[in-house]
């Protein structure tokens, strides 16, 4: 019985190895297939060939006039990787996959690609052809015209180096060098280029063009000539539809009489307005000024404009430069296009003026050239030469672009400093006139309760004689060579106190005021603002009307 057993447990044993060995063999059978590369599907190969569609006659000789070419002719037609090209004769090289094709060449892609020639070269392995004389690339509306094109299928890339003219829609480019990719729609025209279009015509170095949004981009020294207007720019683009351009690297502007130049502009053709970032200048030539911003804006068909940031106006008219600078300014036109065409100018807060024989400041200023009046307003002052004139409101009326007189209405007050110690001459009235004559005071007019203090000078050692007080109502004061010359008032009260004998409350009118400290003293002063200390302020005094007297109907019937 024991002997059994340890047979049957042998058996037993026997079977277990094999059970292991065959899942140890399934184990790696499965490892393998797991493991095994999959097989690769070929692919569809691509047909790289040149066919030969039709030929009325076809010539073969391997060693004759063209060694190894199909010599074709009448209504040859090839096929190449969809396109199609015709010719009436060609020389067939399918040894090397290309040919040449002889008169009336013609190739298609699709329905929007066309080129047509005299003389082409294609090259199948490269998809290449080369055009020569009277070539014709159509793209969809776009035409290009050469006598040499190379057009490379496989980038959609055609470009010519003899010479060229594309047309699309209403533009028409020339150059000497350029590309054409159909695919983007984008070219690039270099040398010698020129943009024809009925409205304009753009002339530059090089030039970037989108047929599909007719927009050009030019860099190089460009100008864009249109009816009144050319612009001179570095780099710029420009909308030939829209009639919109964006100009950069120091662009100029210039319309008629008048040029904006700045750092960068834009102009729309069809509203005129034209805007311009820093460093911009603008040259008004028939009026003789211009006017600097770091931000401009003009409107040609309206007359309007508007600068901001460090403006700055330039009036060359007298001789000397003014300078008259404000936080902004505004222009206004009337009557554009007419002979009644008249401007306003506003000029608002902080407003400063430097010229070498004048200065002023003023928290406002308008000037309309249809009276040629200039207005101060909140407390104006003007320094002509060492005097120093304020009031209310100030009027300066021009003749000819030269002061003819000025209006110092209401709290009106006249400085000058008679010597350098503490002695003023001084004039105060509601109302004071100066009048001038070629650019020089020659009449100075004070009406309405006239206070004046004056020190008569020895013209001998040019030393104050003596304090002359006077009280009127009206008073002239007549100059000759820029010296005062004679004085004549109406009925006065006065006193005269000799140097030596000036009581301390005489020395100064009650209005007097010396605002020295804020006077412009350069062009680069203008922009550095310094107002009138607090308290020393002009307040208006209001004016009332006299009131309408109103009669009852027994008194109406009295004065009947």
């Amino acid at each position: 019985m024991k002997h059994q057993r340890k047979e049957h447990i042998t058996n037993y044993g026997g079977h277990r190895a094999i059970l292991v060995v065959v899942l140890c063999l399934f184990g790696l059978c499965l490892a393998q297939s797991r493991m095994a590369p999959k097989k690769k599907v070929p692919r569809k190969k691509v047909d790289e060939r040149v066919y030969l569609v039709h030929a009325d006659q076809l010539t073969y000789d391997m060693y004759g006039r063209v060694p190894g070419a199909q010599i074709l002719n009448g209504h040859v037609q090839f096929k190449h990787k969809g396109a199609t090209m015709s010719c009436d004769s060609a020389y067939f090289f399918e040894a090397t996959n290309s040919f040449e094709a002889f008169g009336h060449v013609k190739m298609r892609q699709g329905d929007t690609l066309s080129l047509n020639s005299d003389y082409a070269y294609y090259d199948g392995n490269e998809q290449m052809a080369r055009a020569r004389r009277n070539v014709l690339l159509t793209h969809r509306k776009t035409k290009l015209y050469t006598d040499s094109l190379d057009f490379d299928r496989l980038y959609n890339l055609g470009y010519f180096f003899e010479g060229g003219k594309m047309v699309d829609n209403d533009n028409v480019l020339t150059s000497d060098w350029g590309q054409y990719n159909t695919e983007e729609k984008m070219a690039e025209f270099r040398y010698s280029v020129n943009l024809k279009n009925p409205k304009f015509l753009l002339q530059t170095d090089t030039l970037y063009y989108d047929t599909h949004t007719s927009l050009s981009h030019v860099v190089g020294p460009s100008t864009i000539t249109s009816d009144a207007s050319v612009i001179h720019t570095e780099e710029g683009y420009y909308d030939t539809k829209k009639g919109k351009a964006q100009l950069y690297g120091r662009s100029t502007l210039t319309n008629e009489n008048r040029e904006m130049t700045g750092d960068s502009l834009f102009y729309d053709e069809k509203t005129g307005v034209s805007e311009g970032f820093n460093n911009v200048v603008y040259k008004d030539k028939q009026n003789d000024n211009e006017l600097h911003s770091d931000y401009f804006w003009y409107n040609e068909q309206t007359g309007e404009a508007y600068a901001t940031k460090r403006a700055l106006l330039l009036e060359y008219s007298q001789g000397d430069t003014l300078y008259l600078h404000s936080d902004s300014m505004k222009m206004y036109s009337y009557y554009l296009n007419t002979d009644s065409v008249y401007r306003k100018m506003h000029l608002y807060n902080k407003v400063r003026a430097y010229r070498k024989d004048m200065q002023a400041i003023c928290d406002s200023l308008v000037y309309n050239t249809k009276d040629s009046c200039m207005t101060m307003y909140k407390d104006p002052i003007i320094w002509y030469e060492g005097r120093q004139l304020l009031g209310e409101v100030v009027y300066v009326y021009m003749n000819d672009s030269t002061i003819n007189y000025a209006h110092v209405n209401g709290q009106a007050l006249s400085v000058e400093k008679a010597d350098e110690e503490e002695h003023y001459n001084q004039l105060s009235s509601k109302d004071m006139y100066a009048y001038f004559r070629d650019g020089n005071l020659y009449l100075n007019e004070a009406v309405g309760n006239v206070l004046a203090i004056y020190y008569p000078v020895d013209e001998q050692d040019s030393t104050l004689i003596l304090l002359n007080y006077t009280e009127t109502d009206t008073l002239r004061m007549y100059m000759k060579n820029k010296v005062l010359d004679r004085v004549w008032t109406s009925k006065s009260e006065g006193m005269m106190y000799p140097m030596t004998q000036i009581p301390p409350d005489k020395y100064k009118l009650s209005s007097f005021a010396w605002f020295d400290d804020v006077r412009p003293v350069s062009k680069e002063d203008v922009f550095v603002w310094r107002g009138k200390k607090k308290g020393t302020e002009l307040k208006n005094i209001e004016r009332h009307a006299v009131p309408l007297q109103k009669l009852s109907l027994e008194e109406r019937g009295e004065q009947q």
